[in-house]
């Protein structure tokens, strides 16, 4: 069984966010996926932020899609999204336009675009809330907003001081505030300086989810989307994730209740498992 390791929303290697990608699996006698603490093993030995597993089909361009970072499984990724169809496309050929995937979130399509893959995910409008208890020390500065989705966003008056930000992880996991996602999973984002390439610039910072801090998250980007499109009065944004060394860029689109996210993809890593 192979696996490929893709960075997602990276213009090039060794940027964006690495997902490993497992070879599809055919459905068992039983019809269903294999042992999740099997799959759960993988993501750990693989040891990034996650581990993407699909399961075949009757239709050659639909896939069951299951996401596991290496402590446990989410319910919504968009990077390891952005990098499976990444690899049904550009490593094994598929010749449809689109593949849909069934998901914990419901099903989730991606179209193939000339130089960029554009994924179609549920928006997740935040409400605005009170600053929670500790989140200030947490993160080791003030917001000037904060508000609550899925995940915690605190809203920053400028670009650097989102990117010189040095966080207290182990404060930050126990924070939750009103977000229904559980806690220690917080983005952090501000408007960009005058003259960058982008309109917003963000980080994440998720160790509730295993993940001190995450390079490039599409999930984040469903509450980031519509949040700033009400800032700007634009529903076509260009965003700048600033994990240091790194950094992904994102367009966003909110429509409605959906957020069409694209972004480009790199295979950086071809390899073969032998359990």
């Amino acid at each position: 069984m192979r696996q490929w390791t893709v960075d997602a929303f990276a213009s090039g290697p060794f940027k964006g966010n690495p997902a490993c990608i497992v070879e599809p699996l055919a459905p068992r006698e039983s019809g269903g996926w294999p042992d999740a603490g099997w799959m759960q093993t993988l993501a750990a030995e693989n040891n990034q932020a996650e581990t993407a597993y699909l399961l075949r089909t009757a239709d050659p361009s639909r896939f069951g899609l299951r996401w596991f970072t290496p402590a446990l499984e989410v319910p919504l990724c968009g990077h390891a999204t952005l990098a499976a169809a990444h690899v049904l496309f550009a490593e094994l050929g598929l010749a449809a336009d689109m593949v849909t995937f069934d998901t914990a979130s419901g099903p989730l399509t991606v179209v193939r675009q000339e130089d960029r893959y554009e994924m179609d995910f549920p928006a997740n409008p935040p409400k605005q809330t009170a600053i929670p208890e500790g989140l200030v020390e947490a993160l080791g500065a003030a917001p000037s907003e904060v508000w609550a989705g899925n995940y915690l966003v605190a809203v920053y008056d400028g670009e650097a001081a989102v990117r010189g930000l040095k966080p207290d992880l182990a404060a930050v996991e126990k924070i939750a505030g009103e977000a229904t996602g559980g806690r220690g999973n917080i983005s952090v984002a501000a408007l960009a300086d005058p003259g960058a390439d982008y309109d917003v610039v963000s980080r994440f910072f998720a160790p509730g989810s295993g993940i001190p801090e995450d390079p490039a998250t599409g999930s984040a980007h469903c509450i980031l989307s519509p949040l700033f499109a009400g800032k700007l009065g634009r529903a076509d944004l260009n965003f700048h994730q600033a994990y240091p060394g790194r950094g992904g860029d994102l367009n966003c689109e909110h429509r409605g209740d959906r957020v069409l996210l694209r972004g480009q993809a790199v295979t950086v890593i071809e390899s073969v498992l032998r359990v």
